[in-house]
């Protein structure tokens, strides 16, 4: 599976997330692009967006997303809050 972290979320995640193919926003040159944007953008090479941004799929038509978004919930957004879920996340 193709998998793309938004830039908010650690970049360190990518190394956890065995058996996929991980790039990061920054990594593939969508620094700073807004969700609606990043959304099309990402539905064109990847099959999932991974991000913390809690809003990013309130402010989008939830019904129409060109792709699987996955919002992960940690205690916070810091990697060591973050890679408990992995496991959850690649179940």
């Amino acid at each position: 599976m193709r998998v793309l972290l938004d830039e908010c979320v650690p970049q360190k995640l990518a190394e956890l997330i065995s058996g996929h193919t991980v790039k990061t926003a920054p990594q593939v040159g969508w620094a700073s692009v807004k969700n609606g944007e990043l959304l099309k953008l990402a539905a064109r090479d990847f099959d999932v967006l991974i991000t913390v941004d809690k809003r990013m799929v309130t402010q989008q038509d939830a019904t129409n997303l060109p792709l699987p978004v996955i919002v992960l919930r940690g205690r916070s957004t810091q990697l060591k809050h973050l890679k408990q879920l992995v496991p959850e996340l690649l179940a």
